[in-house]
């Protein structure tokens, strides 16, 4: 395809000869287009030139497709018609109202659903759409009106809000942490069966981050459960498949529920945030903002301010 533009006519060519074709008349064709019926058929000429073959029989006042030009005309009709509706589904993607969140699969679960019922009845006429991605996505190109990130709030391109501070601490279903009996110092957790998050692309704090905080070096980490979803992660643990790290901002409405218990004690303040961002390159929509601010207001260790990136 890369070589198509330098051996076949211009894409202006086809987009004349489509409306020939379908009125019938070159005159007509030049009334749709705007432009001046003899290079409506100057155009055509160099087409038929350039693809070696007639495509109209010209008639008096009348022109008609030869069995090439009809066989041209159903792919250019079709391929035209195909590039339209392209161009009106972005636009309508663009004008639409509704409100995309980019999130992970856990905050989706475990901060945004619990709340969901709250944004309903304050902004009833919101469409908020969730998407889940394992990746941090970009708000420009990508369209997306806010999503959540996890770093120091100083995103390129990108205006910041704080939701939340960073907070890790290790969770574990109720009965696994009462089956553990001999959890009196950090180092005793080691001898528990842990489960651990290996994110493929963003970068999270791990076991051995956790433990290396602490102060305890040389961990033998090679056992436990291992999984790429902190979604799974958190279901596992809840199943009572071990110890995990618990994101504070994320587990805390399943620790108010009694479906983990967690050593908060142990808690590492990491100096990061979990934050609200947007995009500083486009107005955020009425109905964004509505979101975004209510998102603030629902954490309690927000700040009102925003921060622009550098």
């Amino acid at each position: 395809m890369q070589n198509f533009w330098t051996n076949r006519p211009s894409a202006r060519h086809f987009i004349i000869f489509e409306a020939a074709a379908r009125l019938g008349s070159f005159t007509l064709a030049a009334e749709e287009l705007a432009m001046q019926q003899p290079s409506v058929s100057a155009a055509i000429r160099h087409l038929e030139a350039d693809i070696g073959t007639l495509l109209f029989d010209r008639r008096h006042r009348k022109v008609t497709l030869t069995n090439a030009g009809l066989r041209l005309y159903a792919d250019v009709k079709a391929g035209l018609s195909t590039i339209e509706y392209s161009i009106k589904a972005i636009q309508e993607t663009v004008r639409a109202n509704h409100v995309t969140l980019s999130t992970s699969s856990a905050f989706s679960y475990y901060w945004m659903m619990p709340r969901l019922s709250d944004l309903h009845d304050r902004h009833p006429d919101i469409d908020l759409r969730l998407q889940n991605s394992d990746r941090d996505p970009d708000l420009d190109t990508e369209n997306i009106s806010l999503a959540i990130r996890i770093g120091k709030g100083d995103w390129a391109g990108c205006e910041a809000a704080k939701i939340a501070d960073e907070i890790l601490y290790p969770v574990a279903s109720p009965m696994v942490m009462a089956a553990a009996r001999n959890l009196r110092s950090i180092p005793n957790l080691l001898h528990e069966r842990l489960i651990h998050l290996e994110e493929p692309i963003r970068e999270r704090a791990t076991w051995r981050d956790w433990f290396s905080h602490h102060r305890i070096p040389d961990q033998d980490l090679s056992s436990g459960l291992r999984l790429n979803d902190y979604a799974l992660v958190l279901q596992a643990a809840v199943s009572g498949e071990g110890f995990a790290i618990g994101w504070d901002h994320v587990v805390s409405n399943l620790l108010n529920r009694g479906v983990l218990a967690a050593r908060q004690e142990w808690a590492w303040h990491t100096g990061r945030g979990v934050y609200l961002v947007w995009s500083k390159n486009k107005t955020l929509s009425p109905q964004a903002q509505q979101v975004r601010d209510w998102m603030i207001s629902m954490a309690p260790s927000a700040s009102s301010s925003t921060s622009a990136a550098s």
